[in-house]
């Protein structure tokens, strides 16, 4: 076989393709075993058809001769796009241009190929990382929290504010209610609730607040769970603060490991600052690959954003499968309706196709390449987490075709490595970041 590629307007290329004859023929002797065995003629057994009777039970060489061309055309058209090195993204629209009834067998195929994106000033990227700075209001509020796990319920005399608990006893009443009149579902008495954890009724937050014991608030909320408004009447019947220890060194030393309060004030910065890093850390490469994408101007070829769409969506059901839960389900648990969320999937789609034309893109741009002992690396590690060897997983690639997918993920991998460590980095100030900065204090993370 003999395969040559051109490239053609709209971002496709032409295969050229020649079978010589000894194949064609060689795949003429296969289709006619095939059918030997398949077709039943009265008076042989299968597989002891001749080829005379084959085609005249097909009619005539010539239609025998078009059915092995018919089968034969994919493997050679995936052995030229290998050949080639050619990176369809679409089926491709294949003619026969010659040997329908003799000789060697020549076809075209015209396929839609990964496009080339520029990716200009990429050397140039700069990255705004997140504050690693910890202020002392945040300080505070850990400290208050930790205060909160051994404070004290006091019951008060004063209007209701947020963060009170108080004990309500609760009525609704539907306009449609059920036949027999039975509205237990809305009624409660004696329920504890905290004043502004937006929970339980939509308002009720907004209703307690300024009540005391022994009032009674009424008020209407849509419900959307029964799809529809109910009256309620809410009785407060105490309210409770939560009085907080003083925050000296006697409690710090009995509420944790420190004798002082600075001792403990101390440590907890220190761990919201290793936290940070942690944080900006993870949203380095994120960032990174968000400032890359920026530099992607060129109009993305619509198949490519399906496929990445469907692989998506297919592997979202596969998740929700083994939660037992199904799409509508999801969707109403996260309040969006089916357009809303496959915009989100799509625009999704698109940023995950983008990224990976422009790493392509950068992995030329750097001639970035993996040796064999990098790849033979990645075998191994693939095959510990398949439990098989390296070389079966070697084979089983590349009976797929897929070895050299792999070589193209390492690269694309090696040259994000590059650019993370390459982009300018600089806090939401503009001030520069240093990446001596963003190391984690191992003895911390180890004693979380």
């Amino acid at each position: 076989m003999q395969a040559t590629a051109a490239p053609e307007e709209g971002n496709k290329v032409r295969l050229t393709v020649e079978i010589d004859e000894a194949e064609m023929d060689e795949a003429l002797d296969d289709v006619m075993q095939r059918l030997s065995r398949e077709i039943r003629v009265p008076g042989f057994r299968p597989g002891k058809v001749p080829r005379k009777v084959l085609e005249t039970r097909m009619g005539g060489a010539a239609v025998l001769r078009s059915e092995a061309i018919r089968e034969v055309l994919p493997e050679y058209y995936s052995r030229a796009v290998s050949e080639t090195e050619t990176d369809p993204i679409d089926q491709p629209d294949i003619d026969v241009t010659g040997g329908e009834e003799s000789g060697p067998v020549s076809f075209e195929a015209v396929v839609l190929v990964r496009p080339t994106v520029a990716i200009p000033g990429y050397g140039g990227l700069v990255v705004t990382m997140p504050t690693l700075e910890v202020t002392d209001e945040e300080v505070t509020a850990q400290v208050d929290r930790l205060r909160a796990t051994s404070g004290e319920l006091v019951e008060v005399t004063r209007p209701v504010l947020t963060g009170d608990q108080v004990t309500i006893d609760i009525r609704g009443t539907r306009p449609e209610a059920d036949a027999d009149g039975d509205d237990n579902d809305l009624t409660a008495e004696d329920f504890l609730y905290e004043v502004g954890s937006d929970g339980v009724i939509p308002g009720l937050d907004d209703q307690l607040v300024g009540t005391k014991a022994g009032d009674t608030v009424t008020f209407d909320a849509e419900m959307e769970a029964l799809e529809q408004s109910v009256a309620f009447t809410i009785a407060v019947k105490d309210v409770k603060e939560l009085q907080l220890p003083d925050a000296d060194d006697a409690w710090a030393a009995e509420a944790s490991e420190f004798a002082t309060v600075d001792e403990l004030r101390a440590d907890i910065a220190e761990r919201l600052r290793q936290r940070r890093i942690v944080e900006a850390q993870m949203a380095l490469q994120q960032k990174t690959v968000e400032a890359l994408v920026e530099l992607v101007t060129e109009e993305i070829p619509e198949q490519m954003v399906l496929a990445e769409l469907r692989e998506r969506f297919h592997d979202l059901n596969h998740r929700l499968e083994g939660q037992g839960m199904s799409l509508g389900q999801f969707l109403g648990v996260t309040g969006r309706s089916e357009e809303e969320f496959l915009e989100e999937l799509r625009a999704g789609a698109l940023q995950s196709v983008k990224a990976d034309l422009a790493l392509r893109a950068l992995v030329e741009a750097e001639a970035v390449e993996v040796t064999d002992e990098e790849l033979d690396e990645e075998l191994t590690a693939m095959g510990s987490r398949l439990e098989m060897d390296a070389d079966q997983v070697r084979s089983q690639l590349e009976q797929a075709g897929r070895l050299a997918a792999v070589r193209s993920d390492r690269r694309k991998a090696k040259a994000m490595r590059w650019l993370i460590d390459s982009v300018e980095l600089v806090d939401e100030n503009g001030k520069p970041v240093s990446r001596d900065d963003l190391t984690v204090n191992q003895g911390e993370e180890d004693s979380k």
